[in-house]
C-alpha cells in the first residue's frame, strides 16, 4: 500500500511521486486505438474480477438480474439461490437461445421460450420436452454454464475466465483487508442514472477521478464546496494505492454555506460542517462512516468524499450521509455505458422527501456537467492534434489507472499483473 497526504497550502503536492509513478506526459493512444482497446478487452476485462454491485439487488432467494457485458459479447444471469449468489451465462444448453429475457425479477425456474427447456435458479436442467427422443442424453451435463462468482463485503464479483487464475481474495489483496467492515446503509434502495456516451470508457472514468476540474466545470453547483480561498484548485487531501486499486480523499470547504440567492439549497442543506452537499441525510449519519479507519484516513476536518476504485472499471464513493457507485462499461473503443447508483433511505416524513427531491435534482445537474464534456474530449483526442496529455499531481488517479492497465495488457498472467 502507498499512502500519500497532500498539503494543499504548499506550492506543489507530491502525491504522484509518493505513489511511485512517473511525471512525464501520458500517451493518448490508449484512448483512441482500436488495437489497444482489444488488448484491454482480452487482457483486462476477460481476466479481472468485475464488480457488478451490491448483493441487496438480489436480496431474497429467487431474485435475479441480467448484466450485459458488451465487450465479452456476454449476458450474465446472476441469481440468489438458498445456498448463495450464483452466476451463469444466459444461454440455453439446447440451441444457445437466451433463456431469461427480463432484466430482473424473482423466479425459482427459468424457461427457455424456444423449446421450453427448464432450469432451476441454481442452473440445473430439470425439464426437457420429449427427452426420450434425444441420443444418450444426460441432463446433469446440460445445465446453464457457470460463471465464476464470489462476494466480498456484500459486493458481487464475477470472472469471465473458465477457471480464474486468482481468487477474488488474491485480486483484492491488501485493499480487501483494509476495507473490511465498512457499512453501506440503504444498499437496497437506489436511484439509477444511465447514459450511453460516444467516448472511450477511460474518458468517462477520468471525469470522476479528479477534482482539478471542479472549479471550472461546476462553478454554479459544487465549485465553492470542493474549493476555497485556502484550496482554490480543489487539491485532494490524500491518495492511497493497493496494487491496481486506489482511493483519494477530496477536500470540502468547511466554511461553505449556500449563497443567499439559493433559497432551496439553504432550506435543505444539512452538512455545513463538512463542506459537502452530495448527500440526502442528516449530519449525524456521517459518524457511521468516519468511525472506520479506511474512510477519510487522515481524519481531516475538511473531508468531503472518498473516491475509491476497484480495478478496472468500478468506483464507489463514500460521503457524509451515504454512498454511491459508478460503473464504466466499455462498449467499443469510442462508446461507453455509464451507470451511477445513488443510495438513499426511504423518506420517513415530508421534510426528508423534499430534501431527497432536491438532492436528486441537484445530482442530475452535477452529473450532466461531468459527462457533458466527455464526448467533446473524445473528439479532441480522435483528431490526432495531440499525442500526449499533461497530468498534474491532483490527477494521480488517472495516471495510476493507465499505469495499471498497461501492466495488465502486457502481463502474461494475472499474478504477474498483480505483482
Amino acid at each position: 500500500m502507498n499512502d500519500q497526504v497532500a498539503d494543499f497550502r504548499a506550492e506543489k503536492t507530491n502525491l504522484t511521486e509518493l505513489a511511485g509513478l512517473g511525471k512525464g506526459p501520458v500517451s493518448l493512444e490508449p484512448y483512441r486505438s482500436a488495437e489497444w482497446f482489444e488488448k484491454e478487452v482480452e487482457q483486462v476485462f476477460k481476466r479481472a474480477w468485475l464488480c457488478l454491485g451490491r448483493e441487496e439487488r438480489i436480496g431474497k432467494p429467487g431474485d435475479y438480474f441480467v448484466q450485459t457485458i458488451e465487450v465479452a459479447k456476454a449476458e450474465i444471469l446472476v441469481t440468489r439461490t438458498r445456498e448463495g449468489v450464483r452466476a451463469f451465462h444466459n444461454v440455453c444448453s439446447h440451441r444457445s437461445n437466451k433463456v431469461v429475457l427480463d432484466r430482473g425479477g424473482n423466479a425459482s425456474r427459468f424457461v427457455c421460450r424456444y423449446h421450453n427447456w427448464t432450469y432451476k435458479n441454481d442452473g440445473a436442467l430439470i425439464g426437457v420436452p420429449d427427452e426420450k427422443n434425444f441420443f444418450d442424453f444426460d441432463k446433469k451435463r446440460c445445465g446453464l454454464t457457470k460463471v465464476a462468482c464470489e462476494t466480498w463485503e456484500g459486493w458481487i464479483f464475477i470472472n469471465l475466465q473458465p477457471v480464474p487464475e486468482v481468487s477474488l481474495t488474491e485480486f483484492l489483496g491488501d485493499f480487501g483487508q483494509i476495507y473490511t467492515g465498512i457499512p453501506y446503509p440503504h444498499s437496497d434502495k437506489s436511484i439509477l442514472f444511465v447514459s450511453h456516451l460516444k467516448a472511450n470508457w477511460k474518458v468517462i472514468a477520468d471525469a470522476f477521478a479528479e477534482t482539478y476540474h471542479i472549479p471550472a466545470i461546476h462553478p454554479e453547483t459544487i465549485g465553492s464546496t470542493f474549493a476555497s480561498n485556502e484550496n482554490p484548485f480543489a487539491r485532494p487531501i490524500s491518495a492511497q494505492t493497493w496494487g491496481p486499486h486506489r482511493s483519494v480523499s477530496t477536500y470540502g470547504n468547511p466554511e461553505y454555506v449556500p449563497p443567499i440567492g439559493s433559497q432551496v439549497e439553504r432550506l435543505f442543506y444539512s452538512n455545513i460542517a463538512t463542506g459537502n452537499v452530495l448527500s440526502a441525510a442528516s449530519l449525524e449519519d456521517t459518524e457511521v462512516f468516519l468511525k472506520h479507519p479506511a474512510i477519510n484516513p487522515t481524519k481531516s476536518g475538511s473531508w468531503a468524499v472518498d473516491v475509491t476504485w476497484l480495478f478496472p472499471h468500478f468506483q464507489f464513493d463514500v460521503s457524509p450521509g451515504g454512498f454511491w457507485t459508478h460503473h464504466f462499461w466499455p462498449v467499443s473503443v469510442n462508446e461507453t455505458r455509464w451507470e451511477a447508483r445513488f443510495h438513499i433511505p426511504d423518506a420517513p416524513d415530508v421534510w426528508s422527501r423534499l430534501q431527497q427531491e432536491h438532492y436528486i435534482a441537484r445530482l442530475g445537474e452535477i452529473l450532466l456537467e461531468d459527462v457533458g464534456n466527455t464526448e467533446r474530449t473524445q473528439e479532441g483526442i480522435n483528431s490526432g492534434a495531440k499525442e500526449h496529455m499533461v497530468l498534474q499531481d491532483g490527477e494521480v488517479m488517472i495516471r495510476h489507472s493507465l499505469h495499471q492497465l498497461e501492466k495488465w495488457v502486457h502481463a502474461e498472467t494475472v499474478r504477474e499483473a498483480l505483482a
